[in-house]
Parts: structure tokens; C-alpha cells; sequence
């Protein structure tokens, strides 16, 4: 068997990174540099509360279905180059957004969000985790659409003061939280293909449980490589509505098949790009006989998750086995089932932080993952017990601050 280590395995790919996701990586970090010329400010928050009749019933905790309910006021901030730029920021009843009919939003899907979480934590604080990754991350996709771009810390404070608003809302569970969805719109009355003069920026709040139904502990996949997410020079590292709506049809095909996600694959190669919506892992035995994990590299294709990050930071820390960010191909994870060397396969991502890979049905052939299966304490279950931990607040670590902290 040839041996390959990591750096070689990229090597053999020069050629096909060098016109395509290489060079695209380059002029994305030149392009997309984030300047915020105007921002709207914290200090000028303005907050209407629901009268009583407004409050809506809090559901049981544990009936909790993902984003099905959603709590009792909202953040609104407009943006109108006319006026100056960003307005003040507003928190108000919940209530229904009006639109005008030929608002860029409706017609080109100008339109970009985030996920992010409050937990309570079993000191009864609340914590948010790493929401500065989060406001880069939504500037950054902000700036791919031609929308205002503003300051991040200005926006925490805001949404801050929002969860605390709503509080009660934030589950007495250390298996559900509140998700936080930020969301930015142009809404330009005008049918022009061209940057937004207006957009409207908004926040709501909703309490979850799990993500995923299901009965068993391990996800199925379907990976079928004429479905393709994302491409070099396109916006799939930016979390924009356009990303996710053309995959519905997509997930239906993979339920209807009695799979539970979608592996996104891209190219000739078959390269794993992402799982539904989340970043992928694998924990395998390499050539030199080593444990090492292994996740595709940031290269234009994949969206830079948060928790992505942050269980490769986590597991630099740990120093237990070898980490690669690198290309990872359909062929590969089939050479390396047949040799009884993948340990593991899991997904990650904010919505369900870690969930870990039972099969794979590819091209006619089922591939079992032995995730929940070949360890007693497997990783999957270590990165998510470690991330549970800081996030609510069992062990103390900067990544998980307190709302107040923003007051």
C-alpha cells in the first residue's frame, strides 16, 4: 500500500486546487475584507414591551420541536442610505414584517442570516457562545450580498439585552436552549439587480430542543454526486438563504429514501464538502497507523462553522491524536471502511452541535460508519460533552459569556 501522509495527499491535489479552490481562496481574502463605515449603537436602543395580551404560552420543554415557537418581542434595526445609514435599533412586540412587493429580498433572495444559541446555565446564568465569530461571519456575508456592514459588538449588545427581555423563555434544561437567528434583508422597492440603498436587519428568538427526530442515536446519510452545494467563486462559505433552499428538494429525495441528511459532494473526485447543514468530520486510523481527525479545508466551498472551530481548537489543546484540514474523497472513505480503519464520522454545527454518522448510502452501496459502535468513549462524545460543558456553564472558559457581561 502506498503510504500517504497528510501533506502528501494535498500534494497530489495541486492540480486541481490550483485552478479552482486555491485561487479562489486567495481573492476572497482580498475581496471580502470587512469595513464598517456606519454602525447603529447599543446606546440608543429603544424598547417597546408586549402588553399581556400579546405574551404568548411558553410550551413544554420537552415537546420542543426546532423552530417552531418563538418568544415574545423581537429586534428590528433599518438601514436607509437616504437617512444616513443605520437607524436606531428597536425592540418590540413580535409582530409581522410588511414589505413592499418589489423589495430585492423577494426577487434576487437578498437575504443572509445566523445561528446562535443562549443557554441556561446550572448556575442560572445565561450564556451566549462565541458570538464575535458569529458577527464576522454574518459582515462577511453581508458584504458578498452588497448589504450595510456594522459593528459586531453593538449587535451582541443589542441581542443581549433581547434574551434578557425574554428570559423566561430560555429552557430550565440542560438539553434544550434558546436559538438566536439574526437576519438581514435588502428591501429596495426596486427590481434592479444592483447593491441595496435599504435593508432591514432583525432578530428573533426561538426555544429548541434537539435537532434531529430520531430514534437512533447515529444519522443516515445519502451522498449523491449529481447534487452539488456549493462551487469554487460562489458564496458557498457565506450563510445565505440562497444556500439552503434549493437543498430541500434534495433532503425530501434522501427521507423518502428512509436517510435522514444529505452529504454534499463536489467535483469529479466526489470530495465531501458538508452534511446537511453542518460541517463534516472523520476519525480514522491514517497510514502511519496514528488516530487522526480530519475536516475539508476552508477553501470557498464549506461554511467556516463556529463549532467547527472550535473542536479543532479543543483538540490542538487535548494534543491526543493527529488533526488535518484536507480534502477527503468518496474513494477514500471507501478504501478506508473496506480496511475497517474509520473509526468515526460526525457532523457539527450550532443547531445540533454534534451528531454522529451511522451510514452512508453511495452510488448503490451502503457504508457503515461504526461511530456509536467501536468505543466505549468515543470522540464524538467527548468533543460534544466538552462544548455542553463551557456552553452551559459547568466549566467556566471565555467562550461562553454570561448576557449580562454585555449590559
Amino acid at each position: 500500500m502506498v503510504q500517504l501522509t497528510c501533506l502528501s495527499r494535498l500534494l497530489l491535489r495541486r492540480k486541481f486546487l490550483s485552478r479552482s479552490v486555491v485561487s479562489y481562496q486567495n481573492i476572497n481574502a482580498a475581496q471580502y475584507a470587512i469595513k464598517i463605515q456606519t454602525t447603529f449603537k447599543f446606546s440608543d436602543l429603544g424598547v417597546q414591551f408586549a402588553s399581556p395580551d400579546q405574551l404568548q404560552p411558553k410550551p413544554d420543554v420537552n415537546a420542543l420541536q426546532f423552530g417552531k415557537h418563538f418568544t415574545d418581542h423581537m429586534l428590528k434595526i433599518y438601514y436607509h442610505e437616504s437617512l444616513g445609514g443605520w437607524q436606531k435599533p428597536q425592540i418590540t412586540p413580535m409582530e409581522n414584517i410588511a414589505l413592499h412587493p418589489g423589495a430585492k429580498v423577494l426577487h434576487y433572495a437578498v437575504e443572509l442570516f445566523e445561528g446562535m444559541k443562549a443557554y441556561r446555565g446550572t448556575d442560572g446564568k445565561i450564556r451566549i457562545f462565541r458570538p464575535d465569530l458569529n458577527m464576522d461571519r454574518m459582515n462577511r456575508s453581508a458584504i458578498r450580498l452588497g448589504l450595510p456592514t456594522f459593528n459586531g459588538t453593538e449587535l451582541i449588545k443589542c441581542m443581549c439585552r433581547l434574551v434578557s427581555i425574554d428570559r423566561e423563555w430560555v429552557p430550565h434544561s440542560e438539553a434544550s436552549s434558546l436559538y438566536i437567528r439574526p437576519t438581514l434583508i435588502g428591501i429596495d422597492p426596486s427590481l434592479g439587480v444592483a447593491a441595496c440603498d435599504s435593508a432591514m436587519l432583525y432578530v428573533i428568538l426561538c426555544p429548541v430542543g434537539s435537532y434531529f427526530d430520531t430514534k437512533s442515536k447515529a444519522i443516515s446519510l445519502l451522498a449523491d454526486p449529481q447534487y452539488t452545494r456549493a462551487w469554487p467563486g460562489g458564496c458557498g462559505d457565506k450563510k445565505l438563504g440562497s444556500n439552503y433552499g434549493p437543498t430541500i428538494a434534495v433532503q425530501q429525495e434522501a427521507s423518502q429514501q428512509g436517510l435522514q441528511q444529505v452529504l454534499w459532494l463536489y467535483g469529479e473526485d466526489h470530495l465531501l464538502t458538508e452534511v446537511g447543514t453542518m460541517n463534516i468530520f472523520m476519525f480514522y486510523i491514517n497510514d502511519r497507523g496514528e488516530q487522526e481527525l480530519v475536516t475539508p479545508p476552508l477553501d470557498g466551498l464549506i461554511l467556516p462553522g463556529i463549532t467547527r472551530q472550535s473542536i479543532l481548537e479543543i483538540s490542538k489543546e487535548w494534543n491526543d491524536f493527529k488533526i488535518c484540514e484536507r480534502h477527503i474523497t468518496m474513494k477514500e472513505v471507501i478504501e478506508l471502511t473496506s480496511e475497517n480503519r474509520v473509526l468515526e464520522m460526525f457532523g457539527a454545527g450550532t443547531a445540533c452541535v454534534v451528531s454522529p454518522v451511522g451510514s452512508i448510502s453511495y452510488l448503490g452501496q451502503t457504508l457503515q460508519i461504526p461511530t456509536t459502535e467501536w468505543s466505549t468513549e468515543p470522540l464524538y462524545g467527548r468533543v460534544l460533552r466538552t462544548l455542553t460543558d463551557i456552553q452551559y456553564g459547568r466549566v467556566p472558559h471565555p467562550w461562553a459569556v454570561p448576557i449580562d457581561d454585555y449590559a
